[in-house]
């Protein structure tokens, strides 16, 4: 779901930076203004993940607002960046339809979702083939991109060619699935959403359920098939955010959900599961979060030495027979728990092909806590 960014201009005034742009750039020489265009939006990335990363720590913000912050955030400076581009470095006449060109997130920053080092996934979409000036201009972002010292993943695809790899590849489905216009040209933006709805996920729910099943099963056998290691993945291991994101992708492949709550609205799930699965994201994300910043790096491991650090910051004290640590790994394994029992549950029920009839046993499922007597 899109969550709303309090203040947002403490993050970046996007509006006063492209007019300070504009007005520095009128006097310039094409190799100073990229130089100016740089030094600028490097400045504001500093400052904008500052005001983040302070909102985070000192303000307590939750895990969820804070990847949505992120998000926001490389919203403006891609917008700000390809605004300057097409405006003083790519001069041109008349556009043509051919040079129509949308900058479209995908994957996780195409939800909405970017943790603080976190890839950025970028989609140039084009009306037809590549021409001499979308070629330019995705170069030109690109570029600019990585002097920010960012990683970005990116594709430069006609919509005739999203709609036919996205039938081919289930891994570019998924990434489409998620797709959010940024910039540019926004009606070239929803011309591939709409056909992807219609030419792509259309009639293909259960193939697309048994893939992420499978994928799903591959990811956990390759990282060990256990939700309990001493040492977690929280973003791939068993019962970690990516098993989330694939409840997301399910919901929102069969329902048209951006939201896991409004399947309480059709009775797929109760108010229960739903508030558990929010519940797990808030936790997870927020410890990844912690991860990125203490690290400094993408690395998604809470190692030993993490787990002491971060323990305190999330709130855990040392209590009788238990440390600060201890207390904080127990309440990581039993969120691990429940998103193993609710993705578990809830894919299995799709995939038995029966999910409005199989969910509302979802609610009994979670009240069942008993193994031969014990509780």
């Amino acid at each position: 779901p899109v969550v709303h960014v309090p203040r947002p201009r403490e993050i970046i005034d996007r509006r006063q930076l492209a007019e300070g742009l504009d007005a520095a750039a009128a006097t310039l020489r094409e190799d100073a203004k990229r130089t100016l265009l740089i030094t600028k939006l490097k400045a504001a990335h500093i400052t904008g993940t500052g005001v983040i990363r302070e909102r985070f720590e000192k303000n307590r913000d939750s895990g969820v607002d804070t990847v949505a912050a992120h998000s926001y955030l490389m919203d403006q400076l891609i917008r700000i960046l390809y605004d300057f581009a097409v405006t003083h470095m790519l001069r041109r006449g008349v556009p043509t339809k051919g040079e129509r060109i949308s900058i479209v997130a995908i994957g996780g920053y195409g939800r909405g979702e970017l943790a603080p080092l976190s890839d950025i996934d970028l989609l140039f979409l084009l009306p037809y083939k590549q021409t001499p000036f979308s070629e330019q201009l995705a170069e030109f972002m690109l570029y600019a991109l990585w002097d920010l010292g960012l990683k970005v993943g990116h594709a430069v695809r006609s919509v005739d060619e999203n709609i036919a790899q996205a039938k081919a590849d289930y891994t570019i489905r998924t990434t489409l699935l998620e797709a959010r216009w940024v910039w540019g040209d926004q009606e070239l933006a929803n011309e591939l959403i709409a056909r992807f709805k219609k030419e792509v996920k259309r009639g293909t729910a259960q193939e697309f359920v048994k893939a992420k099943l499978a994928e799903r099963d591959e990811r956990h056998q390759k990282l060990g098939d256990s939700r309990y290691r001493l040492e977690p993945n929280v973003k791939e291991d068993k019962g970690g955010l990516r098993d989330l994101h694939t409840l997301f992708w399910i919901a929102k492949y069969l329902y048209g959900v951006s939201d896991i709550r409004k399947l309480t609205d059709n009775g797929i799930i109760d108010e229960d599961a739903a508030g558990r699965f929010t519940k797990a994201h808030e936790f997870l994300s927020k410890v990844r979060c912690y991860l990125h910043y203490l690290t400094g790096r993408t690395d998604n491991r809470l190692t030993f030495d993490l787990q002491r650090e971060i323990a305190p910051r999330l709130g855990y004290g040392d209590r009788a027979g238990a440390t600060a640590t201890e207390r904080f790994m127990r309440h990581y394994f039993l969120v691990a728990r429940d998103v193993g029992d609710l993705t578990r549950i809830f894919c299995t029920l799709l995939e038995e092909g029966q999910p409005k009839r199989g969910m509302a046993r979802i609610a009994a499922r979670w009240r069942q806590r008993t193994i031969d007597g014990f509780l």
